[in-house]
């Protein structure tokens, strides 16, 4: 991959940097062969530092680090789209992206920070973590948590009331999202899973599928 990026005269190429979860644009970097190559190695976000003429990790001072989901190249090469999922603001203001506004407080946003610290949780499996303890435990730990949330759901939702429900469907999500970072899931195929289903929902029903 890296061979067929056109850089430029300096050796650069700029990058787009966009959220994998919300779509939202959160800034534009440049990187080298050095930043392309730690990028894919290390799965964290690199860029090429044109003040300080060196290798720089987004977020190696702050911890906002951008957690990569896929990278590509534009149609001229010349240019490449970086999905992420940040670990918090992608702007030095505090902002989520460099282009404001301050405060992205969607459910959206969150969940996609949420990812980037269970990926960290799978890489680095800190003492104390119940992820990192799921994340040790693989699959059957994961599933058997799974069914427990899942079950405890249902019981709120048959009879425990809204509040109790709403606690309980939270908990379910977050095992699910750590049942996606342990399959190393992206956010397209789950979508795209999701649009094939619906796609197949009429023949389902013994009906035509709108054209």
């Amino acid at each position: 991959m890296i061979d067929r990026i056109s850089f430029d005269a300096g050796g650069l190429v700029p990058v787009i940097v966009q959220d994998a979860a919300t779509g939202a644009v959160l800034m534009l970097g440049y990187m080298d062969r050095e930043a392309v190559e730690a990028t894919l190695r290390t799965r964290e976000v690199h860029f090429h530092s044109r003040s300080r003429q060196r290798l720089w990790k987004k977020g190696e001072t702050s911890g906002n680090v951008l957690h990569l989901v896929d990278l590509r190249l534009d149609c001229d090469a010349d240019a490449m789209l970086v999905e992420v999922h940040p670990a918090g603001p992608a702007c030095h203001t505090g902002s989520a992206t460099c282009f404001g506004p301050a405060n992205d407080q969607s459910l959206a946003r969150f969940l996609s920070e949420l990812a980037a610290l269970l990926r960290q949780r799978r890489r680095d499996l800190p003492s104390g973590s119940f992820s990192a303890e799921l994340f040790r435990g693989g699959a059957p730990a994961i599933a058997a948590k799974l069914v427990e949330e899942a079950n405890e759901t249902a019981a709120a939702l048959r009879g425990e009331g809204r509040e109790r429900t709403l606690s309980e469907l939270t908990d379910l999500v977050y095992v699910m999202l750590v049942l996606a970072t342990h399959l190393d899931l992206a956010p397209d195929e789950v979508r795209a899973s999701l649009e094939e289903k619906r796609r197949q929902a009429p023949a389902r029903r013994g009906q035509t599928a709108p054209r």
